[in-house]
């Protein structure tokens, strides 16, 4: 179960991670992953769509093809630019907070990112297993057994992790290719049905006429039913996580990557622009050639409106072929999902100190998202229009996140017409997601739980390693280097300050009370040291130490970390590595209940600081011979 594993801290080698050495591929190769989770929606957006706005589908699809084209792609496009290695909106975000209040939105947006990627699992195999049972060589054989289904095609997704998943975007492109091929066919068959047959174009109008009235009331019932339509956006999150796929100039840099955000682009603008295509054309024949029954739970064209063409106008051979294809790209889909959220979480988690020790491997970390997988589809009953309003939910604030973010990366580039722009594309999704909340709040009940779960196992594992050193490195400048070798051949005497004032009477009177407490010689040097605390809410850095000497007299180490104890600590452990003596701190009782105190610190990073430092050397260093000495007067 742990042999081999990588590192939580690491990125899982799935389709939305950067192979170490990896060239780079095409931009139009790299869509292909993309395409898996953006394309695949065909596979049930048009059906999905077809009972959510009734026969006003089409006018509704043209109006979320608008919001596409005019809103998300220049948002992502814009996103691909402020963040070019596939981090997205949430590192956009996670940039303009700090303290607890930034680690709390961004452990938020996770919740929803997992949303997203789980029902695309569960949703993915829910309709692959929805074509296998309604194919008219297994549908009597396979009739009511799909949640079974489903449960098998996500337990055969989790084997593919458990055993390694190893991405390859050749396959994904041959996938993509096929399904869009054949897709190309269902649509031309569907629209030349229409254009043989007047009176179905006709039927429809006159339908439309009957019940909304004039084209006006249409226009608004469509503006007003387009939330529901929320699926079809699904590609542009996954758009930006890929990005470090993409091939970039010979000349690019990290800090840099001109090509790579260029390629970005024309991948971003070319799906989205293949997918309104599909998503207007689908939508359309799906309206007119499909009667309303058949969209509805326990109808054929339920969950694959299309197949249901396929297999209606082509055949049935040609429908089988069209439900292997689409079964292979959904549940390849779901594959892609897993890996980005492998590959999601450690950007984040690990520092913040939130991941716990056994998500520090895959293998497990994919065991519970397969239960949670499993939980899902038996909640839902493996239906596919039930969990319509859970993805749609996680998608939309995915997006309204990213319109946000690049409003204000616009506005503080001094941009006045892209911030404007920004602002109302932000409004608009916004709009979206609160309408698609108060019809189907699914979503957001599905996406708290996976923010209540985040956070709380986030908050555990934190806490359990609270005393941890939490410095990953300790970088001494030239005078605090002088100052720690100086002591080669006897032990460094070490005092705790919390600097205030810094005046001369402050250190005068430190040094005399330590002196008399611990009844130190006269003759023995002392060096104090000082810890600020910049953000307590972060957990790994580099220690900076920097040497000073104050009032000409006083040695002064002075450190900046989000913790005094771990930095203490952990400057202990370097001072005995370097002079291969045992160091000696010295610090006062702090006055306060001891729950409040280990919560300041928890919280804030300071509290009870001469036990906490104590333990964090405990567990750093098991044999008391070598660790440093701690003191309290």
């Amino acid at each position: 179960m742990l042999e081999g594993l990588a590192d939580l801290a690491k990125q899982h080698p799935g389709p939305h991670a950067e192979a170490p050495h990896e060239k780079g591929q095409r931009w139009w190769r790299v869509m292909c992953l993309t395409g898996l989770d953006y394309f695949s929606t065909l596979g049930y957006q048009p059906g999905i769509a077809a009972l959510a706005a009734g026969l006003v589908s089409p006018l509704a699809t043209i109006v979320l093809v608008v919001v596409t084209l005019l809103g998300a792609l220049p948002v992502y496009r814009r996103v691909a630019q402020e963040s070019p290695h596939g981090q997205g909106s949430i590192a956009m975000l996670e940039r303009l907070l700090s303290f607890w209040q930034g680690k709390l939105f961004v452990l938020t947006l996770l919740g929803f990112a997992a949303t997203d990627f789980m029902i695309t699992i569960t949703l993915s195999a829910a309709d692959a297993s929805a074509h296998l049972v309604e194919n008219p060589h297994l549908h009597s054989a396979l009739t009511g057994k799909q949640v079974m289904l489903t449960l098998i095609m996500i337990a055969l997704l989790g084997a593919v992790f458990l055993k390694g998943f190893s991405e390859a975007i050749g396959l994904a492109v041959v996938l993509v290719a096929v399904y869009l091929s054949l897709n190309v066919v269902v649509v031309a068959n569907g629209l030349w049905h229409v254009l043989k047959a007047p009176h179905v174009f006709s039927d429809w109008t006159h339908a439309l006429t009957v019940e909304h009235g004039n084209a006006i009331a249409m226009i608004g019932v469509a503006l007003i039913v387009f939330p529901k339509l929320a699926l079809g956006l699904s590609g542009f999150e996954t758009g930006v996580a890929v990005m470090p796929h993409i091939e970039g100039d010979p000349d690019d840099t990290e800090e840099k990557p001109t090509g790579r955000i260029r390629g970005a682009r024309k991948l971003l603008t070319t799906a989205a622009a293949i997918m309104s295509v599909f998503l207007i054309a689908t939508s359309f024949i799906t309206t007119l050639l499909i009667p309303a029954d058949q969209f509805k739970a326990g109808g054929q064209a339920n969950g694959r409106a299309l197949a249901y063409l396929a297999h209606e106008y082509l055949g049935s051979t040609f429908g089988s072929v069209y439900d292997l294809s689409t079964i292979a790209i959904l549940w390849f889909a779901g594959a892609s999902a897993m890996a980005g959220l492998l590959n999601l979480m450690p950007r984040y988690l690990p520092r913040y100190g939130m991941a716990p020790h056994w998500a520090r491997a895959v293998r497990p970390t994919v065991i519970v998202l397969t239960l949670i997988a499993f939980l899902v589809t038996w909640i839902f009953d493996a239906n596919v229009d039930a969990q319509g309003g859970a993805y749609a939910t996680g998608v939309l604030v995915l997006i309204s996140s990213a319109a946000i973010a690049v409003t204000i990366a616009a506005h503080k580039a001094g941009q006045r017409r892209w911030r404007t722009g920004f602002a109302v594309i932000a409004g608009v999704f916004l709009y979206t997601t609160a309408v698609n909340i108060a019809e189907r709040p699914d979503g957001v009940k599905i996406g708290a739980c996976f923010i209540a779960g985040i956070m709380l196992l986030s908050f555990l594992s934190r806490l359990k390693r609270a005393f941890e050193l939490r410095v990953t490195d300790v970088v001494l400048d030239d005078v605090a280097d002088r100052f720690v070798r100086d002591y080669t051949h006897r032990p460094l005497r070490l005092i705790a300050n919390e600097p205030n004032s810094r005046d001369l009477a402050e250190y005068r009177d430190k040094i005399h009370q330590i002196r008399r407490d611990n009844d130190i010689p006269a003759e023995d040097d002392l060096v104090f040291v000082e810890v600020t605390v910049l953000d307590p809410s972060d957990f790994e850095a580099v220690l900076t130490v920097r040497g000073e000497v104050l009032h000409d007299r006083y040695r002064v180490l002075a450190l900046e970390s989000s913790s005094v104890p771990n930095a203490l600590a952990a400057l202990l452990l370097e001072v005995r590595d370097l002079t291969g003596q045992q160091p000696h701190i010295y610090f006062e009782w702090t006055e306060g209940n001891p729950f409040a105190q280990f919560l300041r610190f928890f919280l804030f990073g300071q509290g009870e600081i001469a036990p906490v430092t104590r333990e964090v050397l405990r567990e750093a260093e098991p044999d008391r011979s070598r660790r440093p000495a701690v003191h309290v007067g």
